[in-house]
């Protein structure tokens, strides 16, 4: 069965024609190859071959109709022909050109209309470079921002409306801001938040509504101080306790076990 990439069609569906193409010379030294290195087609990997092997004829096509020919062909360009494609309609060759330019061109990036471009923006600044991108309005470019930013800019993070964000601010963020972070709304956030804590300082999580907190609490304070999970309501916290503090005897709140057989009465 023939698909659509065993075809030879240029960017507007017409059968691609090579005794048309005004690089037909290149046919018969091998500088092009239908179906697999051609400056017709409109597979990008099928530019890009042809670019790699004849950069010298990317800035010709830097004004193609078809924005995969000018987003392949940004990458093999003459860079200084590069700037005014940062103001090209399509967010594909936006990109292309910026990531071949020095930074200061990326910085009005920042504020590009496509997220799939402040994403990789944010993805290759860092510190300072970053500060307006903590309050865009795409949780992914804010997450990317977490992750590269310096400690010292993650509290304009800390109460971002994403958990996502929160998470990754919390993994990484001065110890100082652990304990506001330890009553975050959210148990995922408190868990890497109660991660980094001391033991001194994780006691204060013992009576965590999350399960996954309250192991983590009873997995790393001094023993002395696990008496109050001894009746966890979770089986692996209550597991965890007792295998720390040695305790074997039944629950201490007082309920049977199910499966334990009441005392025999005395006869009258």
């Amino acid at each position: 069965m023939t698909t659509d990439i065993d075809e030879a069609r240029d960017w507007q569906g017409n059968e691609i024609d090579c005794a048309s193409c005004p690089h037909r010379d290149l046919l018969a030294l091998g500088g092009c190859e239908i179906k697999k290195a051609c400056v017709q087609d409109r597979y990008a990997r099928r530019l890009e071959r042809f670019f790699q092997q004849n950069r010298a004829l990317a800035d010709q096509y830097l004004d193609h109709p078809y924005f995969e020919t000018r987003a392949v062909a940004a990458g093999y360009a003459t860079v200084f022909l590069l700037p005014r494609l940062l103001q090209d309609p399509d967010e594909t060759v936006r990109w292309s050109a910026a990531r071949r330019l020095p930074k200061r061109y990326l910085l009005p990036l920042r504020n590009d209309p496509h997220r799939e471009v402040r994403i990789r923006v944010a993805s290759v600044l860092s510190d300072e470079d970053l500060r307006p991108m903590a309050s865009d309005e795409d949780y992914y470019v804010r997450q990317i921002v977490a992750k590269r930013a310096s400690p010292g800019l993650l509290p304009l993070l800390v109460l971002d409306p994403d958990s996502g964000v929160r998470r990754e601010v919390a993994r990484r963020i001065g110890p100082e801001w652990l304990a506001q972070m330890a009553m975050d709304k959210d148990g995922e956030v408190r868990l890497e938040a109660a991660r980094r804590m001391s033991p001194g300082r994780l006691l204060a999580m013992i009576d965590d509504s999350d399960w996954r907190v309250r192991y983590e609490v009873a997995s790393r304070v001094d023993t002395y101080e696990l008496s109050r999970l001894l009746d966890d309501p979770d089986p692996m916290v209550r597991e965890l306790v007792r295998s720390r503090t040695g305790f074997t005897g039944a629950s201490r709140s007082g309920p049977t076990s199910p499966n334990t057989k009441p005392a025999t009465e005395p006869s009258s």
